[in-house]
């Protein structure tokens, strides 16, 4: 029997597999276990970027759910262990969930009914929704918006922003208005051929891929395994998505490893340079391929423990890949919808670590 109940599905957003054993909300597909490697796997029990997603001019919603742990691991807090609404460019409520079996009322804000709320949930916690309910008036599940699958590391994961919302995903999510499925892997994402199948097979209108900061020590790869590996990764992901635009995102700055070989003889530096040349050298033949190089987005005083960037450094994150989602998305004739006011801030809002 599945642990996610039918009556919140219609509200579900980012939850792209079904339910496996008691995991309610996996994230690469389950019936692939035998391949994925172990801590792709184990990443993807984290319902990062699963959340609830409603139109109506209800004044609340209570929400019926069931946390399954407590234990936050190397983000703490900032796994998330709040319930929090965004609506039109800005964080409307937020409550601390529980440990075990809760209800929580979220307000809906009472300046933009016509707007479509998303409700951020308590994801280090690993919820379930149990029931979706409206207060002082009705609501429907929103409408579709184009699907957007983020395939990378813990920085596509949301480490170490302060809580889900500020994730950089999160954050392009709302401002280019699409249906985020976050495909990011704490400590792998390294350009697994079988992560590259579930992309291809999942339905998308975009695709965001940030590999090669775990191909520096976490799983040492020589310059040439990282063109191998890049080169077949896009071959499969293309085949199965022949017309939908591709970004590939370069890794981001990261001081300690800039300079510093591998046991296989690469730096990051060396990495990032073989990841942008496959691009590049690909771009000429696919005109919906679009490089986004890692090293000019953030600086060195944004990383918080010097591997991952805090909230400024997300907001910039978000910042520099929204202009290309948007582009590249125009360019294919599948606009996103803007979901946050065009002058809002990204990310704005009222009042032994991997990668």
């Amino acid at each position: 029997m599945s642990p996610r109940p039918e009556q919140p599905e219609p509200f579900l957003r980012g939850a792209p597999y079904p339910a496996y054993g008691d995991i309610a909300y996996p994230r690469a597909n389950p019936s692939d276990t035998a391949r994925l490697p172990a801590d792709v796997w184990h990443a993807s029990l984290v319902p990062v970027g699963v959340r609830l997603e409603l139109v109506g001019d209800a004044e609340a919603v209570d929400v019926g759910y069931r946390t399954t742990t407590g234990n936050l691991g190397y983000r703490g807090e900032g796994a998330g262990i709040t319930f929090s609404v965004w609506r039109n460019g800005h964080k409307v409520c937020e409550e601390e969930a529980v440990l075990g079996e809760g209800m929580v009322r979220l307000a809906l804000g009472a300046d933009a009914s016509d707007r479509p709320a998303t409700v951020y949930l308590p994801e280090g916690m690993q919820p379930i929704v149990l029931s979706v309910s409206p207060v002082g008036g009705d609501i429907q599940p929103a409408p579709a918006l184009p699907r957007w699958l983020a395939y990378g590391d813990s920085m596509t994961q949301g480490w170490i922003a302060s809580s889900p919302s500020q994730a950089w995903t999160a954050i392009a999510a709302r401002k280019a208005g699409l249906d985020l499925v976050n495909l990011g892997y704490a400590g792998a994402a390294r350009g697994e051929i079988v992560s590259a199948e579930h992309l291809a097979e999942l339905p998308a209108d975009i695709a965001t891929i940030a590999v090669g900061a775990n191909c520096w020590t976490r799983t040492p790869h020589s310059v040439a395994m990282v063109r191998a590996n890049l080169d077949g990764f896009l071959d499969v992901v293309r085949a199965g998505h022949p017309g939908v635009p591709l970004v590939v995102i370069s890794p981001l700055v990261r001081p300690d490893a800039e300079r510093v070989p591998n046991r296989l003889g690469s730096t990051l530096g060396d990495i990032r340079a073989t990841i942008e040349a496959v691009v590049r050298e690909r771009m000429g033949a696919d005109d919906r391929l679009t490089l986004v190089e890692g090293a000019t987005v953030i600086g060195e005083e944004h990383l918080e423990d010097g591997l991952h960037p805090g909230d400024e450094g997300h907001k910039r994150i978000a910042a520099a890949v929204v202009k290309v989602l948007t582009a590249s998305l125009k360019h294919s004739g599948a606009a996103a919808v803007a979901a946050d006011p065009p002058d809002a801030v990204p990310g704005d809002e009222p009042s032994g670590p991997v990668v």
